[in-house]
């Protein structure tokens, strides 16, 4: 009997139809197939779509009830005939250009943060409801995975996520 295949990796979609430079940066793709490698290894795919304010706004509006552009967005995805689709991440790229300006530091950064965000509420992590489980498990990945430049430090130590979405 042949051993089992190895896993594949996730199939990252980086949409950009601006063509933001930020958002064009080579090293995004695989910071973000080793982060999903990681936290989801089941995912097949993940699709991340860079926006402008126009559109974010609508979506806010029309899958939120928000009348305003956010930074991020985040669509849970499901397992497919094709594999498990973690899901659809859509950020707004000169919103994370003010936050990363506010903030003091670069935009690739920013949208790493929006990234390994948007993630994590495809896994089903939910900051509004969760009583404070998202943003420390967020914090220990923003350290490891932003903080000591894209290269993970250690084990996560593993907290429940709610799978409702």
């Amino acid at each position: 009997m042949a051993p089992p295949d190895p896993p594949t990796a996730c199939e990252v979609v980086l949409q950009n139809p601006g063509e933001y430079p930020e958002a064009a940066a080579v090293d995004l793709g695989p910071w973000l197939e080793r982060l999903v490698a990681e936290l989801a290894p089941e995912a097949d795919s993940l699709t991340v779509r860079f926006t402008t304010e126009r559109e974010m706004r609508r979506l806010n509006r029309t899958y939120r009830g928000k009348d305003y552009p956010t930074d991020v967005l985040s669509f849970p995805g499901e397992e497919t005939p094709d594999g498990v689709h973690l899901g659809d991440v859509v950020i707004c790229v000169p919103v994370a250009r003010s936050q990363a300006a506010r903030a003091g530091h670069e935009v690739g950064r920013e949208i790493e943060v929006l990234m390994l965000h948007g993630v994590l509420h495809c896994l089903g992590y939910d900051h509004e409801t969760d009583d404070g489980t998202m943003e420390r498990l967020e914090a220990t990945l923003r350290e490891r995975w932003i903080e000591a430049g894209g290269s993970p430090r250690g084990d996560v130590v593993g907290e429940e996520r709610d799978s409702d979405g």
